[in-house]
């Protein structure tokens, strides 16, 4: 399954609300589902069981505050929820990088590409929404479809 295979099998009505539009959201909601697996082998070994729950509960943080975030009427209300997802996306990267001997490399390789991509999209998002920088240093971002050429074209590969 691929990026275009997985939007087919999200339910129209989420779909359909505006918030969809957001690249970072589906991206979310995407990093969410396809880990699933990823987490249940990792309970199962008794090294790496705690690092599962926490993974589990940042990667279903990140679009969770982004569908909250998006639905606050003031822009620093939303660039906090957004902020929120960042810490979780960059929580669940740092977790994959420590679990890497207890999943595929491809598995874990792909997973950080995909965590890294929401982390850059919310580092230049939260700006535009609170109106001025937050503490980043400037950095230098693949584009979508840069991006989408690497990761998002090929199969998303499982534990």
């Amino acid at each position: 399954m691929n990026y275009q295979e997985w939007i087919s099998t999200v339910p129209e009505e989420i779909r359909q609300d505006p918030l969809w539009s957001l690249e970072v959201y589906r991206l979310g909601l995407l990093v969410g589902d396809v880990t699933w697996e990823d987490t249940e082998q990792l309970d199962k070994n008794s090294h790496t069981r705690g690092a599962a729950d926490q993974i589990r509960r940042s990667l279903d943080s990140i679009s969770a505050n982004i569908a909250e975030g998006y639905s606050r009427s003031t822009g620093k209300d939303r660039a906090r929820y957004f902020e929120y997802s960042l810490g979780e996306a960059r929580e669940a990267r740092d977790r994959y990088y420590k679990v890497r001997r207890a999943l595929k490399q491809e598995v874990v390789a792909h997973r950080i590409k995909l965590l890294t991509q929401i982390v850059k999209i919310l580092n230049s998002f939260v700006p535009t929404q609170r109106k001025r920088g937050i503490r980043e240093e400037k950095g230098i971002y693949i584009t979508f479809s840069e991006f989408e050429n690497e990761i998002l074209l090929s199969p998303i590969p499982t534990p």
